[in-house]
């Protein structure tokens, strides 16, 4: 079957909600207008087997004229970004979140002034609830510290009145609107304590909420209706190991929801309370090891599920200790300063390349050993790339080194070019074979050179290609090697000479903005080392030993 465009809804009168529909639109365009079961399959399915976004609920958000939840606009968004090759997949969701909210923004100051007719009617009674509603049983004098609304109107005859008494309209819009589905939740949860506990302890992520979710957790609240107004209220930050974490949770779940067991039938069995592991789950917070343990003796666990989830664990604990050794370090420091903390006895090839560590040492790679004769900084543009040649290429003279720079666009390496022991510096956005074939004829193991190259991504098709190829592959012999900087998103495999740079499994990650940086240099790494946004001067550095140090790049 040939794949066709969709039918676009009528949102004429809509311009916020029409924009953000036509750039779905497009980008499925871009993506080569998949199907929405292959859109379907391609978000997957969860934990229990269902499917994350059925292929329906993606035909109507691209039909329908209503703003579909974000949740599922931003897997939509993200499944066609990844499908049409975008360089910024994280990017292209962010721009749909700024539509989707800008959409919320017009919709929520419209039905403040004019909200709908019925909104305080309550279906099929025909009492009149709103969002304020006390639970039952509570002084109606406790109404305002409930549900946060302005206790006070303005004094009749005062200026401006009107619209003060609007912008109240349209905050106690949104926010009574939040309060209602609180109310409503836990009033339909009452008698799952369980699931009531999980509920009630994300609403206390909110310190405005705590009094509110104590409340309800001690008496079952009355109805409330509300205007169903998303809110991110509840919304934590990420945390650095979160796919650890998620990972890890997944798999007690399924034990968990397997055997049917509350969190009191686990407090029973394995001696944890049922607050510290509802804490757990609702917060995506790492449990303690130990009752880890605890509940793989409760669940029978075979030894390699029992393996399975320790190991986990460790991944997860180790993300947290490297984001946490990651801000204990200095935010700043100067050359001379890391440099006085470097071992006198390091060899002649051996590169600064940050200061970290829990005694606060200098660290770098010697290209003189190893798997390659290379190094690589991986980084955004903006991250302190440059800086950090600059640190390896002045650490390198220092020692003795001969060095070939290569910079194809402005880098402040130029400003090494008169130093004595640099034999060439290639300014040009081109890099000649026989020009760099020279430079490197001087070398030898007793006298090596060392090419340090900028903006490599613009070289991967130089002329010179087939020499750095040579120096890559026999470096060691011939007393030359390579380090070279470039953007984490434009280093290409396509380029052979860039792709045998991987081969030295070790560099430095300045800010990484994806998940899969440490491709470049020889680790897997996770969104514990993702920076937003950039923080210029701080890196990740592999040495080759398959351990990631967050270290400082000094200035």
């Amino acid at each position: 079957m040939v794949a066709q465009p969709w039918k676009r809804p009528d949102l004429a009168d809509q311009p916020d909600l029409k924009k953000l529909n036509d750039e779905l639109h497009d980008l499925r365009l871009d993506a080569g207008l998949p199907s929405a079961r292959t859109i379907r399959d391609r978000a997957g399915k969860d934990a229990q087997d269902y499917w994350i976004v059925n292929h329906q609920a993606v035909l109507d958000t691209f039909q329908k004229p209503d703003l579909p939840p974000w949740g599922r606009l931003e897997m939509i968004a993200r499944v066609l970004a990844e499908f049409a090759r975008c360089s910024d997949v994280e990017g292209e969701v962010d721009r749909f979140k700024s539509l989707w909210k800008q959409v919320i923004r017009e919709t929520v100051a419209q039905a403040s002034v004019h909200p709908p007719a019925d909104a305080t009617a309550s279906a099929g009674d025909g009492h009149v609830n709103d969002a304020t509603t006390p639970p039952e049983g509570l002084p109606k004098q406790d109404i305002g510290a409930q549900s946060g609304r302005a206790a006070e109107e303005p004094p009749a005859g005062t200026e401006n009145s009107t619209n003060a008494s609007q912008a109240s309209m349209q905050f106690n819009y949104a926010h009574e609107s939040l309060k209602g589905l609180i109310i409503n939740a836990a009033q339909a949860l009452w008698n799952d304590k369980d699931a009531l506990r999980v509920f009630l302890g994300v609403v206390r992520r909110s310190e405005g909420f705590v009094r509110m979710a104590d409340a309800a957790e001690e008496q079952r609240p009355a109805n409330a209706t509300f205007y169903g107004v998303k809110s991110r209220e509840f919304e934590v930050d990420r945390s650095p190991a979160r796919l650890e974490l998620v990972t890890l949770h997944r798999h007690l779940d399924e034990y968990r929801l397997k055997r049917k067991w509350s969190f009191t039938e686990m407090e029973e069995q394995t001696g944890i309370s049922s607050d510290a592991w509802i804490r757990w789950y609702t917060h995506h917070e790492l449990p303690e090891r130990e009752a880890l343990v605890a509940f793989s003796h409760m669940a029978s666990l075979r030894q390699e599920d029992h393996v399975l989830l320790l190991g986990l664990w460790e991944a997860a604990h180790d993300a947290l200790e490297v984001q946490k050794r990651s801000t204990s370090l200095p935010s700043d420091i100067s050359f001379d300063e890391a440099w006085s903390m470097r071992d006198p006895a390091a060899p002649r090839l051996w590169a600064l390349a940050g200061v970290g560590g829990e005694n606060l040492t200098a660290y770098g790679p010697d290209l003189g050993s190893g798997t390659a004769p290379a190094f690589v900084v991986a980084g955004p543009a903006k991250s302190g790339r440059s800086t950090a040649l600059v640190n390896i290429a002045c650490s390198l003279l220092a020692s003795g080194a001969q060095l070939a720079l290569a910079t194809p666009k402005t880098s402040p390496l130029r400003e090494l070019a008169d130093r004595d022991s640099v034999v060439a510096c290639f300014d040009q956005d081109d890099l000649g074979h026989d020009e760099l074939e020279e430079a490197l004829s001087v070398a030898s193991a007793e006298e090596p050179v060392v090419v340090v190259m900028d903006d490599a991504e613009v070289l991967g098709d130089c002329d010179a290609r087939r020499v750095l190829r040579n120096l890559l592959e026999h470096g060691f012999e011939e007393g030359t090697a390579l380090v070279l900087a470039g953007d984490e998103d434009k280093l290409g495999p396509s380029y052979p000479w860039l792709g045998k740079a991987k081969r030295a499994h070790r560099g430095l990650l300045l800010s990484p903005q994806g998940r899969h940086a440490g491709d470049w240099i020889g680790i897997k790494t996770g969104d514990s080392i993702v920076s937003h946004p950039l923080t210029p001067g701080r890196g990740w550095l592999h040495l080759g030993d398959g351990k990631l140090m967050a270290v400082t790049v000094p200035r």
